[in-house]
């Protein structure tokens, strides 16, 4: 199992936009948790999108689920995708 952190900017004018869309779109996908970095920068504000013990086909799932939300409408940019897994048990 994976965990994925999504980080991106958002427009300082876009983010009350934005926010109910990432929690519409997290709940129908019944995961995720969304945080910003505190303050902003040059009017954009940085967000990321935290999913946990995601299955192998999580992430198609969420790149559609992010198209039918729309929400690349209101990011400034790409979208920038981690990926960690668990350590193995120590011997």
């Amino acid at each position: 199992m994976d965990d994925l952190y999504i980080y991106y900017r958002v427009r300082d004018e876009h983010a009350a936009l934005l926010a109910p869309r990432v929690r519409a779109m997290q709940a129908a996908l019944g995961s995720g948790n969304v945080k910003r970095r505190p303050g902003s920068a040059d009017g954009k504000q940085t967000w990321m999108e935290i999913y946990t013990a995601t299955g192998p086909q999580f992430s198609a799932m969420l790149e559609q689920a992010v198209a039918q939300a729309g929400l690349l409408e209101l990011t400034d940019g790409p979208r920038h995708t981690e990926i960690f897994t668990d350590l193995a048990p120590c011997a």
